[in-house]
């Protein structure tokens, strides 16, 4: 009886030490990660952290030091240092309560700095599942993103010179990160220029195959 206690216990010590598990989700600005995540969440209880809402609500905190330097990075279409979204990415998800502990990661991560700063700080901690990967044209993306613009979403960066500038950034930084990715065979794509729906019922079955269902 005594054995069969301590193996429970040891079980219970076990779990509760059980690293959370991440889904990056990479694509073009206004390719529907955020949409996409959104599905996900509200029919799986997952946690969506989306790298750009963390950034841009530290640059709105009038008490951080990298409010400035955020901004800046936002308008120029540029990437944040790596050091900042990982503390931040890290933060939110020790502060999550949430017990499924899968956390979907959007817009992270997006070169080659961005990686190397994950596995220095991260990669004990978290298991990566895979990347989701968005597929979406340049011109859809950006009317979407300027019509997210025109309904008055805040972001400073949802204009036509700046978008330029993000999907330049992002053909440049981003695509061969996910060819680093694909050559480990954690990379699955899906045609995000399809409705909501169809984007999420096709996720479904990729979540089937990392073990999510």
């Amino acid at each position: 009886m005594f054995k069969v206690l301590l193996s429970g216990i040891r079980h219970l010590v076990m779990s509760s030490k059980q690293k959370p598990e991440v889904l990056f989700i990479l694509g073009g600005p206004g390719a529907g990660k955020g949409t996409l995540c959104q599905w996900l969440v509200d029919h799986f209880n997952y946690v969506h952290l989306s790298a750009g809402d963390l950034l841009r609500e530290e640059r709105r905190n009038p008490g951080s030091e990298f409010g400035q330097l955020i901004e800046s990075h936002m308008v120029n279409g540029t990437i944040v240092p790596v050091e900042i979204t990982c503390s931040l990415l890290d933060r939110a998800m020790q502060n999550s309560d949430n017990p499924v502990k899968r956390f979907l990661i959007d817009g992270f991560p997006r070169n080659q700095n961005n990686v190397d700063g994950w596995e220095q700080t991260m990669s004990e901690k978290v298991i990566v599942k895979g990347v989701l990967l968005c597929e979406c044209t340049e011109e859809l993306c950006t009317q979407r993103c300027l019509k997210r613009g025109q309904g008055g979403s805040g972001r400073s960066d949802d204009n036509l010179s700046t978008l330029a500038k993000r999907h330049e950034t992002h053909i440049r930084d981003t695509v061969p990160i996910v060819q680093f990715y694909e050559k480990q065979g954690l990379v699955f794509k899906v045609d995000s220029t399809k409705s909501p729906k169809e984007v999420f019922d096709d996720t479904v079955e990729i979540l089937k195959k990392i073990g999510w269902q």
